[in-house]
Order: C-alpha cells, then structure tokens, then sequence
C-alpha cells in the first residue's frame, strides 16, 4: 500500500507523476532526454542499462517496465535482455556495453570515487566515446533516483507481467514527453 494517496490504476511512478505533476513534468523530460533523446547508444542500450540499474537496486516496477520497453527494441534480440539482468558478463553484448554497465554499476553503488579512472580505460579501449560515458553515467545515477522515488513511497507495482509487456510497448514507441498529460487525463484511463 502506498504510503500517499496514489490512484492505483497509476502504478509506479506514473502515479508519483499524477500526485504532483509540477515534478512529475521534468522527471518525464529528463527520462525523454536520457532514453529516446539523440545519443551514440542505441535506445535498447538506453532502456538495458536503466533496466539493469534498476534490478540492481531492486526496483520491481522500474526494472519491469524498462525490460519490456528494452526486449520491444531489441526485436528478435529480445533474450539479450534478459541475459544481462543475470550475468551481464556472459550475455552476448559488446565487450564496450559490458564495460558501460560496469560503470553503470559502479554509480549505482554510490558517490565518491566508485567509478575509477581504471572503469573509463576499460570503457575507451573498447571504443566508448566521452557522450557514451556521459549518458551512461547519467542514466545510472536517474534511475537510481527513479527507483529510490518508487520504492521510497511504496507505488503501486503491478504483478501481471501482461501489464508491463504493454507498456514496455508504449515507452518504447511513444517515449515519455507528453505523457504526463495522457496520465493526469486519459486518454484510455489507465495511465500506462
């Protein structure tokens, strides 16, 4: 149970979103920005290491919806998902995305000096760019936020893996600007 007032058919942060839209606006811009704005990484790249960020810290609703959305844009390739939430090490991905996700697990673990100039090496000798590093890095540390601001207020998690597979759908075609207003009014009604 929620602990605020949070309609239940707005699971997760949508709900957060609805609750108080003032802030809800630029978390769903920054997510737009992050995940479907312009980067060297692919937008499956984008959506598995969010993913893999929030497994990592155990974000049941986060992790859900940003694996259906990277599984969508991954097509036939969908198994990669799923291979890098149980060992990233041995899923088959570039040797540059498994150094990134290092990283990305790095910041996860916290501030300070996690990431260290021996992690960027391993990165650059694979061939990541200083934007790849940037958006990395800045993707863990969001979802690490995102998935402190879910959990911290207990928002309503769906428990049909039906429910995320579609909305993985709807992030991964429709992105995240705009959707606050489809949240708050409608369209459908159920805030997905």
């Amino acid at each position: 149970m929620p602990h605020i007032p949070l309609q239940e058919h707005l699971p997760g942060i949508r709900g957060l979103a609805a609750f108080r839209p003032e802030t809800g606006r630029p978390l769903y811009d920054l997510a737009e920005a992050l995940l479907v704005g312009e980067s060297p990484l692919s937008r499956a790249e984008r959506e598995t290491i969010a993913a893999f960020v929030s497994s990592r810290n155990e974000c049941v609703f986060c992790t859900s919806s940003h694996a259906a959305a990277a599984r969508h844009l991954h097509g036939e390739n969908a198994h990669v998902v799923d291979a890098v939430l149980a060992d990233y090490r041995s899923a088959p991905i570039s040797d540059k995305l498994k150094a990134l996700l290092t990283i990305a697990a790095r910041v996860r673990d916290g501030g300070g000096r996690v990431v260290t100039d021996e992690h960027i090496a391993e990165a650059r000798r694979h061939g990541a760019t200083d934007r790849e590093l940037h958006d990395t890095v800045l993707i863990a540390a969001a979802f690490s936020m995102f998935n402190r601001y879910v959990d911290g207020l207990a928002s309503f998690t769906p428990s049909d893996p039906a429910v995320y597979k579609e909305m993985g759908r709807r992030m991964a075609e429709q992105g995240y600007a705009g959707r606050l207003s489809q949240i708050i009014n409608g369209p459908s009604g159920d805030g997905r």
